[in-house]
Formats: C-alpha cells, sequence, structure tokens
C-alpha cells in the first residue's frame, strides 16, 4: 500500500486554553507548542501529533495521511494526476510546521482537506504524558482513526479505494450507514458514516492498558454532559471505550484492546450485531436510532455474542480457570468447529 498510517491531524477552536485542559488533563497529550494561534500536543516519539489552531466554528482543518516513502508519495500523486483530482505542493515552510519532510494537499469529494507525506520528525526526547497512563497504541498503526461524516457515501469510497488505496474492512446499515477502512493492521484507520453534512464525527485513539482508559472515564464524569457515548464494546474493532466532546465539537473515542487484521487475507463483510455489542448509549442518535441500537445490543446479549480480546504484550496473565462447566462447554463449543 502507498499510505502506511494517520500521521497527524489538525483542528480549529475558539478556545485553544479549553483545549489545552481537555487535551491533557483527560487525554493524556503532551503540550509541545503553545502560543495565541495554535497548540500542539504530542502523544509518542513523534514531534507532534494533534495541531489546534484558533478559529471559530471548530471542526477539523486538515488529515495527515503517511505514506511509506517519497515513491510511495509519488505514486499517491500519479493516482491523483489519472483521476484528474489537482493538489499541492506543501511549501517548505509548511512542511516545517507540520514537522515533515514533504507532502501534497487536496480535497476528497466531501471537502475535507488531506494531506500526504512522508518523513515525519522523531522528537529528540521520550514522550512525557500529562498524567498517568500507560501510553498510547501508535507506531506503524499511526495516531488512530477518524471517523467521518459524508452526505454522499459512495463517491467518497470511490476516491479512499480507488485512489488512496484503502481497503473496505467491514460495514454497518443500522442503526446508521458506516463504512470502515484500513492501511495497516488496525482495523480501521478511516470511517464514512452517512449524515446530513460532511463534517469529522470522531477520532480515537487508543490506550495501551484498559485501566488507562476507565480512569480517563473517571475523569470524564466529573463533567458528565461531556460524555457523548457512555462506555462500551465495538462489535466490529472489538474497543472497549467511551467519547467525550471535544472543545472543536466533535468527538473523541478513547479506548483500549483495539482489533488487528492480517490486510493480506481479509474479506470485507456487513456487521449485522449492530455497532456495539454492549454499553455505548450514544446521546448524539435520534431517539429512534437509540432505541434501535439499545434492541441490537439486547439481542446481541440474549444471543450470547462474546469476542476475543486483543492484548499487548506484557498486558496480560492467564487466569487458571477450573470451572467444570466452562471447561466442557469450550471442548463441546471447539469439537463443533471442526
Amino acid at each position: 500500500m502507498a499510505l502506511s498510517s494517520f500521521g497527524y491531524v489538525g483542528y480549529r477552536s475558539a478556545d485553544l486554553s479549553e483545549w489545552n485542559t481537555y487535551g491533557t488533563s483527560l487525554l493524556g497529550l503532551q503540550v509541545v507548542d503553545s502560543t495565541r494561534q495554535s497548540i500542539a500536543f504530542r502523544m509518542d516519539d513523534r514531534k507532534q501529533r494533534i495541531i489546534v489552531e484558533a478559529g471559530d466554528g471548530g471542526g477539523a482543518s486538515f488529515y495527515g495521511w503517511e505514506a511509506e516513502d517519497r515513491e510511495a508519495l509519488h505514486a499517491i500523486c500519479r493516482r491523483l494526476d489519472q483521476a484528474e483530482v489537482p493538489y499541492t505542493k506543501m511549501p517548505t515552510a509548511l512542511c516545517e510546521q507540520r514537522a515533515i519532510t514533504e507532502g501534497v494537499t487536496f480535497f476528497d469529494p466531501a471537502g475535507n482537506r488531506l494531506e500526504v507525506f512522508y518523513g515525519a520528525t522523531v522528537a529528540d526526547d521520550d514522550f512525557a504524558p500529562s498524567r498517568a497512563i500507560s501510553g498510547f497504541v501508535t507506531g506503524p498503526l499511526g495516531l488512530g482513526h477518524i471517523a467521518l461524516y459524508v452526505e454522499n457515501i459512495e463517491p467518497a469510497h470511490e476516491f479512499y479505494t480507488k485512489i488512496l488505496g484503502f481497503r473496505m474492512s467491514d460495514y454497518v446499515t443500522a442503526p446508521f450507514r458506516a463504512f470502515f477502512y484500513h492501511i495497516n493492521p488496525r482495523h480501521h484507520s478511516v470511517a464514512l458514516i452517512e449524515g446530513k453534512s460532511n463534517d469529522v464525527h470522531h477520532m480515537m485513539m487508543e490506550l495501551y492498558h484498559l485501566d488507562d482508559v476507565g480512569q480517563g472515564y473517571d475523569i470524564a464524569l466529573k463533567t458528565p454532559e461531556m460524555i457523548a457515548t457512555t462506555l462500551g464494546r465495538h462489535s466490529n474493532d472489538f474497543m472497549t471505550s467511551f467519547y467525550t466532546r471535544t472543545p472543536s465539537q466533535f468527538l473523541m473515542e478513547y479506548g483500549w484492546g483495539g482489533k488487528l487484521i492480517n490486510v493480506n487475507d481479509w474479506t470485507p463483510y456487513e456487521v449485522t450485531v449492530g455497532p456495539s455489542i454492549w454499553g455505548h448509549e450514544r446521546d448524539w442518535l435520534s431517539e429512534e436510532g437509540r432505541q434501535k441500537a439499545r434492541e441490537m445490543k439486547l439481542k446481541a446479549a440474549s444471543d450470547g455474542v462474546r469476542e476475543p480480546l486483543y492484548v499487548a504484550g506484557d498486558n496480560f496473565r492467564d487466569n487458571a480457570i477450573n470451572c467444570i462447566w466452562w471447561e466442557q462447554a469450550r471442548k463441546a463449543s471447539d469439537s463443533s468447529d471442526m
């Protein structure tokens, strides 16, 4: 694949001080640059990952997608040329501002500004989280994933798959219509959600330990109106997470235990269980949508839907379960699958 990961993102906010508090006190990000016009956050060995600029209206300003190398970047440019999609080479000053070597910028069919780049700057010192967390799952998987509202999924689907090289992971049709795409083993780096406008819905960042998420949830509970989606577990990427409202008026998913896939042997499919196995009460949905989601979760519980955990190394211990009933049920299940 020409693209390797979700590299960085830029947002707008009318109150940078509020973002400073939100990014440090709840998310655990490290502030690396703060002025009257912008604030930059770090979450790993990269010089920066999230840039928030002063501006009215909130929302996202740009999405940075990392190419594997210079040739991969130029391959994307050739695809853009073939599709007659105009693009602009990022000037040296902007590359320095983004902490990258080279990049181009263009727009997707929904009007989102995309920046494809290579050569991200690595910081000279270690990441220092602003609260006691174990750290974020990034590296070759990128900073997380982004979910976008689009008025018309079809042209966006064609653009992200045919030009940028994303591959579909799976999709849901109820209680809303959404498609999920990968460019590395992370289950999805971008999701397209059919909506009444073109806008950012949420960004996801993944933590190494479940307790990081639970303790973050406790912090968010001190301001209950901040919580947009309660703690729960997704049915497609298995993420255990909750969502909060950011100062930029979109949602931030804070999660643990995301599913990894084999990018060389993967077949897309429809997820009919619903978007979540349990939890995830979404107050941003209509009452009709919330009721549909509740019905799907209760059916999943009635059907006994269970999914495995994806756990980072040194983050677990096997628990000896001495339950005769459980062992018999497991053996019976194994033999029926043969």
